[in-house]
């Protein structure tokens, strides 16, 4: 199966990034690069300069009223996205909840919520994850019960991200037993101003707060809340899954860490160090393997293929290239790093040396990424059984 970059492509890649970096502002490059913890008025007004070109939905279809570039286009367009040192825009609304509502929501649901979420004018969640039903996620208890025009919403979720800041939630609920766990659960959209829910956050190995948990008792939701068919929310949200997996590759973004990484190699007289290259040069021909992998799915996407399984194989992969990528930087500044200041990373004083404390900074956050998304080992399982074929 063959890919082609036709001209028109490599100009409106050329364009895009251009376009990109002028309007990056210095001073929130400067934090991405750093580490520094970000605000929710850093994300949102980033995607709102984003959303002023169509370019926060720039996975949109031109039906759903993004600007409907092909497969090769938004490829182009996210590695010369991940070049700069930008902030990732929060996913889910723009990659998850939009698309299950345009692909299974009713026509009301559509006008209600797609433009809100594609002109950046609502912060979303995302609700799977429970104590007891993580990387087992057909497990999940959260009731949802029919009374009325009304679901009462009784469970609690975890590892919500940014549920602090969220305006919406959508959330896969249980509203039936059935003979498999997959059976009975249906897929609501909540808002999180609703009486009953309780955020509270969990600070993680780096002092961030961005996980939570969240309560929700006798949450009423209206039923129009409810994205399709009572009891099929599992095949929505798998289909939600595949399209995570598959954009959660930071190919593009990896490549301009190990640029990083490099640089301050050079400017410190490592790279005659034979140990730290070969390190450095590892992790460049896995990130080179990773970068053909994603061609050849988008040369299926092209021929209007989906993600399936194989989106697997580009998470794992991902995700374990940006934490060898943390840890070589970890390294390379040694001691350095082992300062932790609060102040500096939450944006309040000048680090002495911030380049360091951002390393150590974003290796402790980046331990997550192989749990996210569905763990790695899960989708060695999907991999093993969806596409190898063993049981």
């Amino acid at each position: 199966m063959t890919l082609t970059i036709t001209e028109a492509d490599r100009a409106f890649a050329a364009e895009a990034g251009a376009w990109l970096r002028a309007r990056l502002p210095a001073d929130l490059a400067q934090k991405v690069r750093q580490n520094i913890r970000l605000t929710r008025d850093d994300l949102t007004g980033w995607q709102e300069v984003l959303a002023a070109r169509n370019f926060y939905a720039i996975g949109w279809s031109r039906e759903m009223g993004g600007p409907g570039l092909t497969p090769v286009q938004r490829y182009l367009f996210e590695r010369e996205y991940g070049a700069i040192p930008a902030p990732h825009p929060c996913q889910f609304g723009i990659s998850m909840a939009g698309p299950v509502i345009h692909a299974f929501g009713n026509d009301a649901q559509r006008a209600r919520f797609l433009p809100d979420i594609r002109e950046n004018r609502t912060f979303w969640c995302q609700g799977y994850s429970e104590p007891g039903a993580g990387s087992d996620l057909a497990s999940l208890s959260t009731s949802a019960r029919r009374e009325g025009d009304h679901y009462v919403v009784n469970g609690q979720k975890i590892w919500t991200t940014w549920a602090h800041w969220a305006d919406w939630m959508f959330a896969l609920v249980r509203t039936a037993k059935g003979a498999r766990p997959q059976e009975g659960i249906s897929f609501l959209l909540i808002d999180m101003k609703t009486p009953g829910i309780t955020v509270r956050p969990i600070k993680t190995l780096d002092g961030e707060a961005e996980f939570n948990e969240v309560f929700f008792d006798e949450v009423r939701v209206p039923v129009e809340n409810l994205v399709g068919t009572e009891g099929a929310g599992w095949g929505y949200g798998k289909f939600l899954l595949e399209y995570e997996r598959f954009s959660m590759s930071g190919a593009a973004r990896s490549r301009r860490i190990l640029g990083e990484i490099r640089e301050d190699a050079a400017a410190m007289g490592r790279l005659d160090d034979i140990t730290f290259l070969n390190r450095l040069t590892r992790i460049e021909i896995a990130l080179l393997a990773l970068e053909e992998m994603e061609l050849a799915l988008l040369a299926a996407s092209e021929a209007g293929g989906k993600p399936g399984p194989e989106a697997s194989r580009l998470k794992i992969r991902g995700t374990e290239i940006a934490q060898d990528l943390s840890r070589l930087r970890l390294d390379l500044f040694g001691r350095r790093a082992l300062v932790h200041d609060e102040a500096f990373l939450e944006g309040e004083a000048p680090g002495e040396d911030a380049q360091a404390q951002g390393a150590m900074a974003a290796w402790l956050n980046l331990r997550k990424v192989t749990i996210w998304g569905g763990s790695n080992e899960v989708q060695r399982m999907i991999l093993s059984k969806q596409v190898l074929g063993l049981r």
